[in-house]
């Protein structure tokens, strides 16, 4: 079996090819480049490296959000067109669980944290000792509110993703169970994780076809929120609050 992973859910831009269990190939940028001028260039040079055709690909594993508005947007259309142009089915990887399943075989908690901004973050908890188990499934949530959980387990945590340097801080403030910051080369998003796991997935019959895709955003985007704020006062005078800040947080 052979899945192409796509991950473009933060500033990380991926691409990778697991082969049979095997990582055939990765190639991993994470650098202040739009993910239209990357994605594909990667891929280019992925397939041409590792010398494989793409219609050899078995499905299409894509990161499917939260993160980036327009990071998903890209990475979504990027499956989706790969998808309908070689006739293969997509895999939905969530990226929060990606992201835990870079941590494989730890005895602690992981918890992936995306800055969300407003002192959010996107995020989840997992133990992947032996399988990936969501013991909280991705959400967004207050960091405060997600650090308070955490201690009640009372067990060691692992942090990575981008909301670690945001929030390191208020962690080494508030965290009274034990911690760690994932090393580099475990603390971002990485296609060859949202690769991986789409295989185990695909095992599993967990599949769609590429016209029904669309990513999970967890909320609605800041242009939305503003749109429906200012449809809130202009339909009551301006005398209720608008809630730019509410979450959808029910997982996917």
């Amino acid at each position: 079996m052979r899945i192409l992973g796509i991950e473009s859910s933060s500033l990380v831009a991926s691409v990778a090819i697991v082969t049979d269990g095997v990582l055939t190939g990765e190639y991993t940028m994470n650098h202040k480049k739009t993910h239209s001028q990357t994605l594909l260039p990667m891929m280019d040079q992925l397939v041409q490296m590792v010398e494989i055709e793409l219609d050899t690909v078995d499905g299409v594993a894509v990161s499917g959000g939260p993160g980036s508005f327009t990071g998903l947007r890209i990475g979504s259309a990027t499956a989706k067109g790969l998808g309908l142009a070689l006739k293969k089915p997509l895999i939905h990887v969530p990226t929060l669980d990606a992201m835990a399943y870079n941590l494989w075989g730890t005895n602690a908690l992981v918890c992936p944290i995306m800055d969300a901004r407003r002192n959010q973050v996107y995020t989840g908890i997992y133990r992947v000792a032996a399988r990936l188990e969501a013991v909280k499934s991705q959400c967004a949530m207050d960091m405060g509110e997600l650090i308070e959980e955490l201690n009640t387990f009372n067990q060691p945590v692992i942090f990575l993703g981008d909301g670690v340097p945001v929030f390191k801080d208020l962690i080494q403030e508030k965290m009274t169970a034990s911690y760690q910051f994932a090393p580099p080369q475990m603390n971002r998003q990485r296609a060859a994780s949202v690769a991986a796991l789409g295989a185990v997935y695909m095992k599993e019959g967990k599949i769609e076809a590429a016209e029904d895709h669309a990513p999970d955003y967890l909320r609605k985007s800041q242009a939305e929120r503003e749109r429906e704020g200012k449809e809130l006062l202009a339909g009551d005078g301006g005398s209720q609050p608008c809630q730019f800040n509410r979450l959808e947080t029910e997982a996917p």
